[in-house]
């Protein structure tokens, strides 16, 4: 049981110049004993209200570093607090606020909300066991206007799909990676000097000058695990889902006029959708 949708911007200041992280907080436990559930007996139950209230707490304490640095104090704060809790997992999504930039100069209090995807992250412990951190982006929305097709697949009296060779792939993107069991890692680090959206994006385009073709959704998917993987070492599984739109081409013949792929509509659901788990191959056996 837990708290979900805890949701508080924290503000800090340094000097004139403010720093600013909305997030999202949903936090779980798993106590000891069942009697709450079976008998009746709350005793050792710890209110949502007071889960809600030490997130205030600890963000106010100790600020948010990092998502996953935030996520961590929590996990250990429950775990080093309350001998009840045997199992911790709290999850953590940051608004998209940018730094406002006039005429390349970075503003010192003003934000815009850009919808480039949102960066989340999960920290997870069981008593006695080891603290594991998991990070992602969703909501990422890409779309690519060529250099993609589908040709070659299995075919039978059901099949109504055309080959294509020259094809929009569009689709909305969710990551979710693994760094193991917890280590002394700058997570902000490695989101931003590892660049691990700015492999995901590469992966996605191909070369600014050329692309890179794809022969389809899956393909893509595991030519951006493989990115992450090559480039990250810290990063040991990858989940990668892509939710596609799909586009039509609009048939204006009764209009006259000979469309090439200037004006397409997109498909109405059902959505396609392809998901993979990629991972090293010593931390899947282990």
């Amino acid at each position: 049981y837990g708290k979900n949708t805890i949701k508080f911007l924290r503000l800090h200041r340094e000097g004139q110049k403010h720093i600013v992280k909305e997030v999202e907080v949903c936090t779980h436990l798993r106590l000891a004993s069942a009697q709450e559930y079976l008998d009746g007996n709350n005793s050792l139950v710890i209110p949502t209200d007071t889960i809600k209230n030490i997130v205030l707490v600890l963000a106010k304490k100790n600020g948010i570093p990092t998502l996953e640095q935030f996520a961590i104090d929590i996990c250990k704060h429950f775990m080093t607090t309350f001998c009840q809790v045997v199992y911790v997992k709290t999850y953590i999504q940051e608004v998209p606020w940018q730094r406002l930039h006039e005429n390349g100069v970075p503003h010192i209090h003003s934000f815009i909300c850009v919808p480039d995807g949102i960066r989340f992250c999960e920290a997870e412990q069981c008593r006695n066991g080891p603290l594991v951190v998991f990070a992602g982006i969703k909501d990422l929305k890409l779309m690519k206007t060529t250099q993609s097709g589908f040709e070659g697949f299995f075919k039978n009296e059901h099949t109504t799909l055309p080959e294509r060779h020259d094809r929009i792939l569009c689709g909305e993107l969710f990551c979710k990676w693994s760094y193991g069991e917890c280590r002394d890692f700058d997570f902000d680090c490695i989101w931003y000097m590892n660049k691990i959206r700015e492999c995901i994006l590469e992966a996605f385009s191909g070369p600014p000058d050329c692309g890179e073709y794809s022969p389809s959704y899956q393909k893509t998917v595991n030519s951006i695990q493989m990115s992450v993987l090559s480039k990250v070492s810290q990063v040991q599984v990858i989940e990668t889902v892509l939710n596609n739109t799909f586009y039509n081409v609009v048939d204006m013949k009764n209009l006259g006029l000979t469309n090439d792929k200037e004006v397409l509509v997109p498909v109405e659901t059902p959505y396609g959708s392809c998901a993979c788990t990629l991972g090293r191959k010593k931390f899947l056996e282990a």
